[in-house]
This record gives structure tokens, C-alpha cells and sequence, in this order.
């Protein structure tokens, strides 16, 4: 049951290219988001240009209550949420994996990719080094390339690559 004063992640869908502006006007309305966005370093054929890539495409997160969510809906450059399968409400994103989501991309010195594959429950680890010590994850190998994954469980997972030496087994007791 949703509680209508309080704050959910929704995933909204926006325009193609709209993110950023969809993002400003929310702010402007006082209504909390979150887009993920990532530098980049852009090779042209003289030159090179430092650019911040939106990594989930047409999409956005809303940090609010459903009174909230109803008057983002209004944006005409929002066209709909995430809907749970089989029920005609908009899914909500667990607070615990959008902090680990953003973690992950505010941390994360290698690009961050979404996986759209479907992948198997893996070995649970925790970063101890580097600077996404302390992100708990599931472990998989993709082309001899170690990578640890964070899952949101409505998008799939999102990941990253980092050495094995930096990750460590979490036992399940």
C-alpha cells in the first residue's frame, strides 16, 4: 500500500534528448530528481571535448510523493512511468538500491553501463579498495573483464569495471 505523503523513486520516461531540461524543470518546481549523468571524454579527429553523457537514456528518477509524481506527469516532456507488471500503478525503486546506484556512478572512475542481459545470481562482494570501497554487489565476468553489478531490480543491472583484487567475498550467514 503507498503511503500518499510519503517519498518514492519512480522511473519516468521522458523525450528522446529531453532529460536534462525535464530535469531543470523539475528542479524549478521544486519537485526532487535524479538524472544519472556521466563525464566522458569525447575523441574528435583534432581534438578532444569533455562531455556528461545521460547513461539511462529517456529516462529519469523522481524522488517524491504520488501527488508529486501526478504533477511531474504534467511536464509535456514526460510521456509515462514504469508500471509494475500486471498491476496499474507505478513501480517504486527500493531507497537502498538507488543510493547504491548513485554511489556507483558518483564514484566510479570506469564508464557505468546498463545490462540489459539477462544474467544469473552471481558472487555477492564488497569494493575494498579504490574509490567505490564499501559498494556491495553481485560479481560477473563479461569477455575475461571483471565487473561488479548493482541491480535495480525493475531496469536489470547496472556495472562497472574493476579488478579483482579489489573486491571481496560477502558470506551469506
Amino acid at each position: 500500500m503507498i503511503d500518499e505523503h510519503k517519498r518514492y523513486w519512480y522511473v519516468a520516461y521522458t523525450l528522446s534528448r529531453h532529460e536534462k531540461k525535464v530535469a531543470e524543470k523539475l528542479k524549478l518546481m521544486g519537485i526532487d530528481c535524479y538524472l544519472p549523468i556521466q563525464e566522458e571524454i569525447q575523441q574528435y579527429q583534432n581534438r578532444k571535448k569533455k562531455i556528461q553523457r545521460v547513461v539511462l537514456p529517456m529516462t529519469i528518477f523522481i524522488h517524491g510523493t504520488s501527488k508529486e509524481r501526478l504533477e511531474a506527469l504534467q511536464l509535456p516532456s514526460i510521456t509515462h512511468y514504469l508500471m509494475e507488471i500486471g498491476k496499474h500503478k507505478a513501480a517504486t525503486v527500493p531507497d537502498d538500491q538507488m543510493e547504491r546506484f548513485r554511489f556507483m556512478l558518483d564514484y566510479s572512475d570506469a564508464t557505468v553501463e546498463i545490462e540489459n542481459a539477462s544474467l544469473q545470481p552471481g558472487m555477492q562482494v564488497r569494493v575494498i579498495k579504490g574509490p567505490l570501497t564499501g559498494l556491495e554487489g553481485e560479481l560477473i565476468n563479461i569477455n575475461k573483464t571483471s565487473k561488479v553489478i548493482v541491480r535495480i531490480d525493475l531496469l536489470g543491472a547496472i556495472s562497472t569495471e574493476i579488478p579483482i583484487s579489489f573486491v571481496e567475498s560477502i558470506h551469506n550467514i
